[in-house]
């Protein structure tokens, strides 16, 4: 291409923008559509850059309001495990006040103080081939070696060694325990003696004469000196004549649960005498009342 036509193309070219410029600073169409264009273009990159940073700001809030919701979540659940403890405890502190009620309840002479004590453990250490229970009372505070044990359904055992404020009680149903006993009934003595844990109680020296019968008390009589009397201690699960001797063969159970003691009532001696007996023994007794029979 030749100067000459560059020229000429240039010419044409500058007179054309001219003709538009002129044209365009009296009708400013060229500026309208360049704006209208512009505006159109601008829209349609920033209204997908808009829903992005949108989507990002909705996420973020989202993502806070979770950690929110988690935190206020876990502070909930931690006041409610709280709520469920306490609950529980005072569940438990209202069957312990029960239970502590009904033993306050106990009716004895005026010879005898309860004291309570709680049971701290079952068998253990040296003394783990008795049948016993680890008491939080010992010599210094009512726990002496002999004192009676007893809940409000019955007689439980004797206290067998004591420290200062801790004792070992010997359980009715060891073997070495002898309790002298009346069948509350027909007043027929005998002694009572333990076969170890889950095993029938064995009635000796019953005079076949007796009257006892199935499922009748046995309370203590206060002959061997070691118990107060009237305290129940089993029932009778049978009686028939001894196969060996001349007295009656007698099984009965304890009528207190001893595997599941949580509070029990130490009898201490007050030096104090009881009240006289006048006449025959009587029918009633002056220790814990007497449980009902099964489906009585």
């Amino acid at each position: 291409m030749t100067l000459r036509r560059i020229l000429i193309l240039a010419g044409i070219m500058l007179i054309l923008f001219l003709a538009m410029y002129s044209w365009n600073q009296r009708t400013r169409a060229l500026d309208d559509l360049a704006a209208e264009v512009g505006l159109e273009l601008t829209g349609a990159v920033l209204k997908p850059l808009r829903g992005i940073q949108d989507s990002g700001q909705d996420m973020w809030d989202r993502y806070f309001d979770l950690v929110a919701v988690r935190e206020e979540n876990e502070a909930l659940r931690q006041r409610v495990n709280e709520l469920e403890a306490r609950l529980l405890a005072n569940g438990e502190d209202m069957a312990e006040l029960k239970r502590l009620r009904t033993l306050i309840q106990l009716p004895v002479d005026q010879s005898w103080r309860p004291l309570g004590a709680r049971v701290l453990a079952g068998r253990m250490g040296p003394n783990a081939v008795l049948d016993s229970i680890t008491i939080s009372r010992g010599y210094s505070t009512g726990g002496r070696p002999g004192t009676p044990i007893v809940t409000h359904l019955g007689l439980v055992g004797r206290v067998l060694k004591a420290s200062a404020h801790s004792a070992i009680a010997l359980l009715l149903t060891d073997p070495g325990s002898r309790i002298a006993i009346f069948s509350q009934e027909t007043r027929a003595p005998g002694i009572l003696t333990g076969h170890g844990t889950d095993q029938p109680m064995e009635v000796n020296f019953v005079q076949r004469a007796a009257k006892v019968r199935d499922g009748e008390i046995l309370i203590t009589s206060g002959l061997d000196g070691k118990y107060p009397k009237g305290i129940p201690v089993a029932r009778v699960l049978s009686v028939a004549p001894s196969d060996y001797t001349q007295f009656m063969a007698i099984k009965a159970e304890p009528l207190v649960d001893l595997h599941h003691l949580e509070e029990v009532l130490l009898l201490e001696p007050t030096g104090v005498a009881p009240p006289p007996d006048l006449g025959a023994p009587p029918k009633e007794i002056h220790g814990p009342p007497v449980p009902a029979r099964p489906g009585s």
